[in-house]
Formats: structure tokens, sequence, C-alpha cells
């Protein structure tokens, strides 16, 4: 904080706006090479950020992209962690759930023959 601008460490900074549930957690992502800031991978999980920089990391399937708005001053209620970023993640279409199986059971000889044939001729 030498030039005035707060600074804080990018595990303490995603574990207070309550994107990991736990500090140790946020220091893995970081550490594994899983998040980026301003487009460069951070390794350490001792990486400083401060508003204006833009995070983009895997939250479960989706990639959230913010952008750092305040540093916090700890892991407070939602609303007020809501307050420490601004969401620029594009609405992502949702992607189906393998298509489930529409027979009835386990195949049997003849079925089972019959998908048999139909494989191979798909590979000819």
């Amino acid at each position: 904080m030498a030039d005035g601008v707060p600074r804080i460490r990018i595990d303490k900074w995603l574990w207070f706006a309550r994107f990991f549930k736990t500090r140790s957690l946020a220091a893995k992502q970081v550490s594994a090479g899983h998040v980026r800031v301003n487009g460069t991978k951070a390794l350490k999980p001792a990486q400083n950020v401060s508003p204006g920089d833009v995070l983009t990391f895997a939250q479960g399937k989706v990639i959230r992209v913010v952008r750092v708005e305040a540093t916090g001053e700890r892991r407070g209620p939602a609303p007020e962690a809501q307050a420490l970023y601004f969401d620029m993640t594009e609405k992502q279409e949702k992607i189906p759930a393998n298509p489930k199986f529409e027979g009835k059971g386990r195949p049997d000889k003849k079925a089972r023959r019959a998908l048999d044939l139909t494989r191979k001729q798909d590979t000819l």
C-alpha cells in the first residue's frame, strides 16, 4: 500500500467474496494455476489484487469472470461479499445432461445382435 491503493492476497479475497468455502480451497485453486489475474496465471496465493483487477476462474461447471471492486475487511454476509466484485460472467447455455436410455432396460440377445449389426455398418 505504498502508493495508496489497497491490496489484498488473492486467496484471501476469493474467500472474502465467498467464491470458496475455505481459504485453503482458494489457495489450492490459485496454486494449481486455475485462477487468472488480468489474463495471466496466478501461481502464488500470496499474489496481491486491487480494485480494477479482473479475475477468471472455474467454479463448478461455470467459468467466472469478475472485476474486483473493493478489497474488503472481513468475510461477512453474502450482501457484503457481493459488494466486493462486479460479475462479468456471460450467460452460458445450459449444457444438456447425458440423454437417458429410452428403452425398457437391458437389451435381450436378439436386440443386442441388432445393435452390433448397426454398429458394424456405421464403421464401414
